[in-house]
């Protein structure tokens, strides 16, 4: 009988882990249906960019308030899960606190005394977190894009965080053995008189709850990941090492236009030849890209990394002047129709089925994609170098090469560069008459 809850703790370590490692190769399956892509070059620059923007968090502290709190909150949720390690050895071999009996009582009153001073950090960072979305209500926070789902899931975040962290420090509080050592116990100390009149068994019972609620509430929070946007903790590292390390304003060239090109100036290529006899046609790529299947693995990694922070959308001009775009949108879009066509695919024996949608279109419009000035502000602005220009910039050659569906402007201004040499509807000839004015 005393081994039942060390069975049942091994049930719920097994069932929760297994769950998390079916929904990662589930992700890794969804990422993979990208475009292949060479990401292999300049891998000091990667590892510097991995380094300074995802552990450093470079680019967070650029808004100081919000920056300085998460740093709190990232710093504060590593460490503090170094304790974790001791509880999954406490449950499966039926110990407590096991490495107090393995280090020397002052090393592990240090190492908990910081837990409980991360902990109470974390818990007031996370609270201001809320009262910022929910009572001061930023505007990036409240944009259209922002729905139910987006809305609520950032709270159930918030609300996981202050639980897990309310959770450790009354386990610590209600821990009779470790309250005598007073040591380590710098928040806890303050929390154990609210129990203290209370039967020494209740307050065993109160810290076993605890103790078990933080534990799988810690397993529930880890497969609860893959469908929020705090799928970031994991995902910002690998999307800040592939991310884009030319300049920013530097595009990619198609490699089927680049061949077209080559071909047309070798003067000893014949355009008219036909295929050798015998020889596979080829079918030629599609120019751009109409759906996430179109996109490259790291675009489509990039749509999954996305935080829904929004400081991408609070600095796109296109909508500050009150256009439709939101690069927060596109990738949030880009991410709703990854999923769906992954849950296509597991609804068929993992092929996909035409569903007769795509992502342009049935997710982004044209009028979002040409309201985008291919500034660069949303790249600058992503603080784990998630790249939603790269996106428009495929949907928008998709609907210029493909569709011949750029805006009249736009096929006025290259008609005129055709004919004119210039965007301007007038003949080589009058091109410098504006001098004389």
């Amino acid at each position: 009988m005393n081994y039942i809850p060390n069975i049942l703790f091994a049930i719920a370590l097994i069932a929760g882990f297994g769950y998390f490692a079916k929904n990662v190769k589930t992700l890794i399956r969804n990422i993979k249906l990208g475009q292949d892509v060479d990401v292999s070059d300049n891998k000091s620059q990667r590892w510097k960019n991995m380094t300074r923007i995802a552990l450093g968090q470079s680019k967070m502290v650029k808004r100081p308030i919000a920056g300085i709190l998460h740093v709190v909150v990232y710093v504060g949720f590593i460490i503090i899960n170094i304790e974790v390690l001791e509880i999954i050895i406490d449950g499966l071999f039926g110990t407590h606190r096991i490495f107090l009996s393995i280090l020397p009582e002052s090393i592990y009153g240090f190492l908990i005394g910081s837990f409980e001073v991360l902990a109470i950090l974390v818990f007031i960072s996370v609270t201001i977190f809320w009262i910022r979305r929910n009572i001061i209500k930023i505007q990036r926070f409240w944009k259209s894009e922002m729905t139910s789902w987006p809305k609520n899931d950032a709270n159930y975040i918030l609300y996981f965080e202050m639980v897990l962290m309310a959770l450790f420090l009354i386990m610590n509080a209600t821990d009779v053995h470790f309250q005598s050592l007073n040591s380590g116990n710098i928040i806890s100390q303050y929390i154990s008189p609210w129990f203290s009149g209370l039967p020494e068994t209740s307050i065993h019972v109160i810290e076993r709850t605890a103790w078990w609620f933080h534990i799988l509430g810690i397993l529930v929070f880890l497969n609860y990941l893959y469908f929020s946007k705090h799928l970031h903790i994991l995902l910002a590292f690998p999307n800040t090492y592939y991310g884009k390390v030319k300049p920013k304003g530097q595009l990619n060239n198609l490699e089927s236009v680049t061949k077209e090109v080559k071909m047309m100036m070798d003067p000893n290529v014949d355009p008219f030849a036909a295929p050798a006899e015998g020889a596979e046609t080829e079918i030629p790529a599609k120019f751009g890209a109409s759906d996430v299947q179109d996109l490259s693995w790291v675009q489509l990694l990039n749509a999954y990394t996305c935080t829904e922070c929004g400081r991408c959308t609070s600095e796109c001009p296109a909508n500050l002047t009150g256009k439709k775009l939101s690069p927060r949108k596109i990738m949030m879009d880009t991410r709703d129709r990854l999923e769906e066509v992954g849950k296509n695919m597991d609804a068929n024996n993992g092929e996909f089925k035409d569903d007769g949608k795509q992502l342009l279109g049935d997710y982004i419009t044209a009028e979002e994609l040409w309201a985008c000035t291919t500034c660069n502000a949303c790249v600058e602005a992503c603080p784990v170098s998630i790249d939603p220009l790269s996106i428009i910039i495929e949907m928008r050659r998709y609907l210029v090469m493909e569709q011949s569906a750029a805006p009249v402007e736009l096929n006025n201004m290259m008609t005129n560069i055709e004919n004119n040499g210039a965007p301007w509807p007038y003949n080589q000839m009058d091109r410098l008459n504006w001098k004389d004015e």
